[in-house]
């Protein structure tokens, strides 16, 4: 086994096209490994490790109660599917970058909080391979863009996990596409409901658990001590609360705004840019909430609703709204969804099942549903909302430069140094 050292320096010299072919044939099996098992990890393992043609054959986590269970969960799974009563093949790593290392690994699967990201999804792309990593996809700008030119240098498949996209019934995809047809006229404003900015780290120190890798789970983030609220005891049926803490994700506002603001960047068809402007809330005593203000001429709110209009995404148009979340669809007046679309109407790409279109893409060398580049640009999305909240001013953005215009104060927030050696990667 390679040790740490050795791989990053093994990574660095890879050349940008491989002896292995990016793409894999139908007949052969997907060879995938896990990076990070706790809620969202356990829920893709569980996802694909009942699909046929996935082999689950290594497992990462820092805590080694989480990584030992699901070694365990494979384990018997596959000694049920072969009838043989006992199944061992699944590697065990405590290190993802020891993971990434694996013979035969075509893919991965990065379920770990938002700071690590980056990181992960560098390696593994400079290792050629495919990724399926969670949303919100960064913490940073910056570590978007170093993501996206990574992946495309190595030519691997990448899906972020915007799995609004393709699943949840399909009522943002009939969203989507019922703008795209001019169902409710000109698109005018969009009102996004959301959770609240992060806030700064003050738990107390804790003592780290035996078996918790807690300088791993750390990385490039700054150094503190141990807090469960951090980084659970065992294995836990909960969502961990660092999403609550900036420096390790973007708050409630990001966790699921990378969803919601994901499908109204779809609605408008800038997923490959962004807002002009960021408008904080004069009044947020009253409800105000955070305005993006795109070129086209919409305007799209952070948490401010009119009356009873409220929903995950409401689309405003000058002939009227359709209101869209998890649970279902509904438009005002009823009649915009009465009637179907017609056989000539635009279409969003056609995907029912998250992993499914990420495997499909991998077969065919396709264009995943949300690219590195549209889950980019969605937690963009959600870093500019954060810093529009934290600095309190308007803050004009150039989306095609991926900077703030003329605010040198607001540059230096677009990205972070990394803790010790992991800013040499």
């Amino acid at each position: 086994m390679l040790t740490r050292r050795s791989f990053l320096g093994s990574v660095a010299a890879l050349p940008l096209i491989g002896t292995r072919t990016p793409w894999l044939p139908a007949s052969e099996r997907l060879t995938v490994g896990f990076i990070g098992v706790g809620m969202m990890g356990r829920y893709h393992l569980d996802a694909l490790l009942g699909r046929s043609e996935i082999e689950v054959v290594a497992v990462c986590d820092v805590a080694k109660e989480r990584l030992d269970g699901e070694v365990g969960k494979v384990e018997t799974r596959y000694a049920e599917r072969k009838r043989s009563g006992s199944w061992k093949g699944v590697a065990a790593y405590g290190d993802f970058r020891e993971l990434l290392a694996h013979a035969d690994l075509d893919a991965v699967v990065i379920a770990t909080p938002d700071h690590g990201h980056a990181i992960q999804c560098l390696l593994a792309a400079r290792a050629r391979k495919h990724i399926y990593c969670e949303k919100p996809l960064t913490h940073t700008v910056a570590e978007g863009r170093r993501i996206v030119t990574e992946v495309a240098a190595n030519q691997v498949v990448f899906q972020t996990g915007s799995q609004q996209r393709s699943e949840f019934g399909g009522h943002f995809r009939k969203a989507v596409e019922y703008v795209w047809n001019g169902r409710i006229g000109r698109l005018k404003t969009i009102r996004i409901g959301v959770g609240t900015p992060p806030r700064p780290c003050d738990l107390p120190d804790q003592d780290t658990p035996a078996g918790t890798n807690w300088d791993l789970w750390l990385g490039p983030a700054p150094e503190r001590a141990y807090h469960e609220v951090l980084c659970p005891r065992g294995v836990h049926g909960h969502y961990p609360l660092w999403r609550h803490y900036q420096e390790y994700a973007g708050g409630g506002l990001a966790d699921m705004g990378a969803h919601h603001f994901d499908i109204a960047q779809w609605a408008m068809e800038t997923d490959a840019g962004g807002p002009v402007e960021i408008i904080p809330p004069e009044h947020p005593e009253k409800g105000e909430g955070l305005r993006f203000v795109y070129a086209n001429g919409v305007t799209m709110f952070h948490n401010a609703f009119e009356g009873d209009v409220r929903a995950d995404c409401v689309f405003e148009g000058e002939d009227g709204v359709i209101l869209v979340g998890r649970g279902g669809i509904a438009s005002r007046p009823d009649s915009i969804l009465a009637e179907p679309l017609g056989e000539d109407a635009r279409r969003v790409l056609p995907s029912d099942n998250h992993h499914t279109n990420w495997i499909e893409a991998i077969r065919s060398g396709t264009p995943t549903i949300c690219t590195a580049e549209i889950g980019h640009r969605s937690a963009t999305i959600c870093h500019l909302a954060n810093l529009g909240y934290r600095l309190g001013r308007t803050l004009s953005w150039d989306p095609a430069r991926e900077q703030f215009v003329k605010d040198d104060e607001a540059n230096a927030l677009l990205s972070r140094v990394a803790r010790g050696d992991w800013a040499k990667i």
